[in-house]
């Protein structure tokens, strides 16, 4: 296989270290995410996942190190082209971070008129609007409001927001925090789907190690239209403590390390 040429590796932190007043948010942190790769982040609260995710996507710039998107160092670029890069991305927030003011319609055809380098015709806004709620089955909340929702709908609604621009990353903070076990699996089940029909690279910060899971143990068939089992080798773990990367391999490796802070974040699934 032919390497990946650095304007092609969506994400490369090389020593990216962040603070906050004395606090060591991230502390030299190495990570690259080839093309179609998928990294689950593991750790405990307050351990470094959100911020790095915040890293890649640009809203926080390195103390030291560097941050590249697409082979581009976040720091070295002014405002506007850090917002150009980050029309490439998409992320869903915590809570799924929709706006109460708008009907969902809007919610989801935010980044498409509101991110200039998009580019999206106006009479294309609704079709891929529609498009992305079908992705998630929703077609039918067009006019409803956030409030009107479950929250397992917001959700997968913010989902719909994250790949109305056809994004070649994916981030997810934390995508089923606080949801039921059932509803969260179908959250899962659609960024499986997500990354298996685009092929897109995909970073996700959990608390769930079933997450993990099921993203390295299931691929979702377009032709049948379900999730079926198959080992996904493109799919690598990481486990955060105080900033640092404690861990970092497959999840065979993950269940096989016999570190006490790492291990306890694995909960091993019951093999039939």
């Amino acid at each position: 296989m032919t390497p990946a040429s650095p304007n092609q590796i969506p994400l490369c932190l090389e020593n990216a270290t962040v603070r906050f007043g004395d606090n060591v948010a991230l502390n030299h942190v190495n990570l690259q995410l080839l093309p179609g790769e998928t990294c689950v982040i593991l750790g405990a609260a307050g351990s470094g996942k959100t911020v790095l995710l915040k890293a890649a996507l640009g809203l926080i710039l390195p103390d030291e190190g560097s941050v590249k998107l697409f082979g581009i160092d976040t720091k070295s670029v002014k405002e506007r082209e850090l917002v150009t890069l980050r029309s490439r991305l998409g992320i869903l927030f915590q809570e799924g971070g929709l706006f109460d003011s708008m009907n969902i319609e809007e919610n989801v055809a935010y980044p498409l008129e509101n991110q200039r380098s998009i580019q999206c015709p106006k009479e294309e806004v609704q079709p891929r609007v529609v498009e992305a709620l079908e992705f998630v089955e929703l077609g039918h909340t067009l006019e409803k409001f956030p409030s009107q929702l479950s929250g397992g709908m917001r959700r997968r609604v913010g989902i719909a927001r994250a790949i109305v621009t056809h994004p070649e990353l994916l981030l997810y903070d934390s995508p089923t925090a606080g949801l039921d076990p059932i509803t969260a699996n179908t959250i899962m089940a659609l960024i499986a789907k997500e990354r298996d029909i685009r092929h897109t690279t995909t970073a996700l910060a959990t608390h769930r190690y079933q997450d993990g899971h099921l993203l390295a143990n299931y691929r979702y068939n377009a032709r049948t239209g379900r999730l079926e089992s198959g080992n996904d080798s493109k799919t690598r773990f990481l486990v955060m403590q105080e900033g640092r990367i404690a861990f970092e391999g497959s999840e065979s490796e993950l269940e096989a390390c016999t570190d006490s802070y790492v291990s306890k974040f694995v909960t091993m699934p019951v093999r039939g």
